[in-house]
This record gives C-alpha cells, sequence and structure tokens, in this order.
C-alpha cells in the first residue's frame, strides 16, 4: 500500500523524531544501568503535565516543557532520597517513585480534569492520526513551503526538542561518556557528574513530553531502552552504539508505521495502533539481534563453544599421544574418532599410525607446556598439594594467551616441562 503525503507525512515524520530523539539519550541511560530511569520518567511527568495544565489552562510547549522538567527533576530527587533515606536499590527506588506519580497524574486527569482536553488514553497510546492534514494526494506535488507551513505544532516540539538532543550528544560526548562509565573519574576533570545526571534527566523529560501526544508513553518507554539495548548487542563502541541504536529506533518506527495498517489491510482486519506496531517491531528487532549478534548473539555464542569444544578435543588429543610416546607407550587404537580424523587433515598425526608428525609434536607439546606450567604454578604459588593439580591444570592448559611464567624445568611430579621451539 502507498503511502500518502495528507495521511501519512506528518505522523510518519512525528515517529522518526520521537525515535531518534528518545533512542540518542536511551544509550546513556542504558549505559549507566538506570534504563527503568526512562520508564519512571515518562510515568512520572505525568502529574507535572497536568498540574501546569491546571495552573495555565494552556497546552502549548512551553508550559508543558516546564511542568515536565519541574516534574522530572522531582522524580530524580525523590528517587536519591528514597535510595538513601530507605537504603533500597535504586530500581526499587524508581519504581515506587514513578508507579506513585503516574497514579497521581491518572488521577488528576480523571478527576481534576475530567471535563478539559487532556485524554489518559493518548498518553499512553498517543494519536498520530490527529496529525493528518489536508494536503496534496501525491509526494511529486509536495512542497517544502507547504509543509513548513502546515506541519502542526506536535512535529515543531519534536524538531526542537531532537535538535537540542543532538547537540547535547555532540557538545557533551566526552562528559556524558565519562558520567556513563565512571562518574567519579569525570568529576576529578572539571565538570559534575550530578549536574550532567540531572541535565540529562531534564532532556529525557523534555523528549517524553514532546512524544507524548503523538506516540505516547508506551512507545517512549520502548525507544528509550529498547534502541540503546540492541545496539549494546552489536558493538563496544559508544560512538557506533549511539549511531545504530538512531538507525535500528528509525527502522522500528518506519517499518512499525507502514505495517500497522499494511498487514492487517492484507489479512482483512482492522488496523492497529501505530506506536504499538512500532513497539513489536522494536523488541522483534531485539529479538534478532540477541540471536545473531556477531559477538553477543545466541548463534555466536553457540559456535564459538563449539570451537572451543572441538579445539579442547584436539589438545587432549595431541597431548594423550605426546604423554604416551614420552613413556614410550603406543596409544590404543580407541581413540580413533572424529577428532583423530580432524588432527590427520590438519597435519598433527600421521595417517597410516596414531603417532604425531613433527607439526603435531610442536603443537602438543605447547599444550603439554602449559599444562605442567600451571601445575608448578598451583603448587609452587597457590598453595594447593600435589594431586590436587591435575583436574584445574587440564581445564588451564587450553587458554592460549595465559601462562603463569616461562621459566622451564619440571613439574611438581618431577615430569619435565617441554620448551619452547626456540629452546
Amino acid at each position: 500500500m502507498m503511502l500518502s503525503p495528507a495521511l501519512d507525512l506528518f505522523p510518519l515524520l512525528a515517529a522518526i523524531l520521537a525515535a531518534v530523539c528518545c533512542a540518542l539519550l536511551g544509550n546513556f541511560l542504558v549505559l549507566r544501568r538506570i534504563s527503568l530511569m526512562g520508564d519512571a520518567m515518562s510515568h512520572s511527568v505525568l502529574p507535572g503535565l497536568v498540574i501546569a495544565f491546571l495552573i495555565t489552562g494552556s497546552r502549548s510547549a512551553p508550559v508543558m516543557f516546564v511542568g515536565a522538567a519541574l516534574a522530572g527533576i522531582a522524580t530524580v530527587v525523590l528517587v536519591e532520597l528514597i535510595k538513601r533515606l530507605g537504603r533500597v536499590e535504586p530500581g526499587a527506588a524508581m519504581g515506587v517513585v514513578f508507579s506513585v506519580l503516574f497514579a497521581l497524574g491518572v488521577l488528576l486527569i480523571e478527576r481534576a480534569a475530567r471535563n478539559t482536553e487532556l485524554d489518559a488514553d493518548c498518553v499512553l497510546h498517543g494519536q498520530l492520526e490527529s496529525l493528518v492534514w489536508d494536503g496534496p494526494s501525491s509526494w511529486s506535488a509536495l512542497g517544502l513551503s507547504e509543509v513548513i507551513q502546515a506541519a502542526p505544532p506536535s512535529i515543531w516540539t519534536l524538531v526542537i526538542t531532537c535538535v537540542l538532543a543532538i547537540l547535547l550528544v555532540v557538545v557533551l560526548f566526552k562528559e556524558l561518556r565519562l558520567a556513563a562509565f565512571d562518574p567519579a573519574f569525570g568529576t576529578s576533570q572539571g565538570f559534575s557528574a550530578t549536574a550532567l545526571h540531572y541535565v540529562l534527566m531534564v532532556f529525557v523529560a523534555g523528549a517524553t513530553v514532546a512524544a507524548f501526544e503523538a506516540v505516547g508513553s508506551i512507545l517512549v518507554i520502548a525507544m528509550l531502552i529498547v534502541p540503546a539495548s540492541i545496539a549494546r548487542l552489536l558493538t563496544d563502541r559508544l560512538a557506533s552504539q549511539i549511531m545504530v541504536s538512531v538507525v535500528a529506533a528509525i527502522a522500528a518506527a518506519v517499518s512499525g508505521y507502514i505495517g500497522s495498517f499494511a498487514i492487517p489491510d492484507a489479512l482483512g482486519v482492522t488496523e492497529v495502533n501505530a506506536a504499538g506496531s512500532m513497539t513489536v517491531v522494536l523488541g522483534l528487532i531485539l529479538v534478532a539481534a540477541a540471536a545473531l549478534g556477531p559477538r553477543y548473539g545466541v548463534l555466536a555464542s553457540i559456535v564459538r563453544r563449539g570451537r572451543m569444544a572441538r579445539r579442547i578435543a584436539l589438545d587432549n588429543l595431541l597431548a594423550s599421544v605426546f604423554r604416551a610416546e614420552e613413556r614410550g607407550r603406543s596409544v590404543s587404537a580407541a581413540v580413533r574418532s572424529s577428532t583423530l580424523a580432524r588432527a590427520r587433515r590438519r597435519g598433527f598425526v600421521k595417517p597410516d599410525a596414531v603417532e604425531l608428525t613433527e607439526t603435531g609434536r610442536a603443537a602438543a607439546a605447547a599444550v603439554v607446556r602449559r599444562h605442567r606450567m600451571w601445575e608448578s604454578y598451583l603448587v609452587d604459588e597457590a598453595g594447593l598439594a600435589q594431586d590436587h593439580v591435575h583436574a584445574p591444570a587440564e581445564q588451564l592448559e587450553h587458554l592460549m594467551d595465559t601462562t603463569p611464567n616461562e621459566s622451564t624445568g619440571r613439574d611438581p611430579h618431577g615430569r619435565p616441562i617441554p620448551g619452547t621451539s626456540s629452546d
């Protein structure tokens, strides 16, 4: 189904702007392990919005932003007070604050603001459909000046909030990075990590308010947490993480919006809520990243464990043959297996007998060397008894880049420790 400028331009633009803004800020919530603060903030600003409306009678962006910012600061202060005075862990403190404040906000909407324009369902689910306009039906007939003039206030609020969030991340990137990984060190570098935390919380509150009317609090929570979590599964570099999170957020916003009506239309059922559809897509992308991530994905972990198991089996085979040859014994034919076949393919074992080649003997000597060096270390340095060191050394010998020292000699059992190839 083709998108229409009149029906889809501003709703899709609002979803993308909200996604980018929340994904940028959410990276630093995830890095600081306060992801629940995004949930708390998105719920806790609700009473600030209602109170600001009741005092001023206006739903203008400046009024809503001030109310949300004050509520956001109050949320952070209350969380810190509960953590210190109540001596509870951060997650519990955030849960207490956001549940109480959100309930207060809903109560104010349902009671004090019953006959006003505020709507609890709008806060939760958003109203992207309210952003349609009487524009052209063809994208080719769409003009930039026409779009600028017709853009609703919520779009401009999201544009401003998104630009400010980008400026915050670009200008204070170093400070935000230090505060995320080591707040004490960041403070020692000449800026207050606590003050930066409050600044970040004000921006999170502002992003929440900007996105409330368009996409609702449910999608705000998802966009603050899930894109950054997806990026953490795919990269370890902060700059790359931020870019990946933004790409994931935009992809979810676009595909979720289109899917909210294209899939139901293909199935002949009623369209679903666009914000909910975007949240579902985010969840699917997260599952895909968790399964297919190149380093932390489930499949990559399975592949690594399989490779490690095969390498350990090969090491054990080579070490067994080496020790047998060292004692002047032959190796039983019972060792013939897929591991033995792999050793022969790699030229470690002779094709016509269970005997090591020169290459195989060097590889086997390296394994036995690591084993006996670890045994010496566990006896001499760790103080273990001689008859208790074989099993742990059997595991440690497969650590390719770790040996306790480089001295040659004999292990605790009197067996020679093979030297390096240069010995």
